[in-house]
């Protein structure tokens, strides 16, 4: 907001002088240039804060999941909630698109798994959990599982789960 505010004292000085110098002032050329470059500068650097803004909000998708926690999100602005959800969106939409049927989850292994299996600790109480074979487990805070990893990563990127290591 700063950087806005100041942009737009150096835009409101330049148009006075612009209009000073098509009268004949010739001297105000330079000053004018002068501003216009740190116009230039500012938007170039708010520019790079919103980019690097949003490659951290993509990059928040990959690592949380599709729904962003709330501590997360109460420091978002309306307009990245809303980028998120589009980018959301859009990657579901590309994962249904690719691997058949059921689609292909990107988002499952991050980092290449060591086993399929791995025990986990359930940190808060969750309710009841499907498996692929049909089993239901009922996740109630510090119960411990051997679940299949690619069943229980985005759980425990949630928070809900942790990986015990023995």
């Amino acid at each position: 907001r700063q950087a806005l505010e100041e942009m737009r004292a150096l835009y409101e000085r330049n148009q006075a002088d612009v209009s000073e110098a098509k009268s004949g002032r010739t001297d105000l050329i330079f000053l004018i240039r002068f501003r216009h470059c740190c116009l230039l500068r500012n938007q170039r650097c708010l520019l790079a804060y919103l980019y690097d803004r949003l490659l951290r909000i993509r990059a928040l998708r990959w690592e949380y999941g599709s729904v962003l926690p709330n501590t997360i999100q109460f420091h978002m602005s309306a307009e990245e909630v809303e980028w998120f959800n589009r980018y959301k969106k859009s990657l579901a939409t590309y994962m249904r698109s690719v691997g058949g049927e059921e689609g292909l989850d990107l988002t499952q292994d991050i980092k290449p798994p060591k086993s399929l299996y791995i025990e986990v600790r359930c940190l808060r109480d969750h309710g009841e959990f499907e498996i692929d074979d049909g089993t239901t487990i009922l996740l109630k805070k510090n119960s411990q599982h051997f679940l299949p990893r690619w069943k229980c990563e985005h759980l425990i990127r949630q928070g809900v789960l942790e990986h015990v290591l023995s």
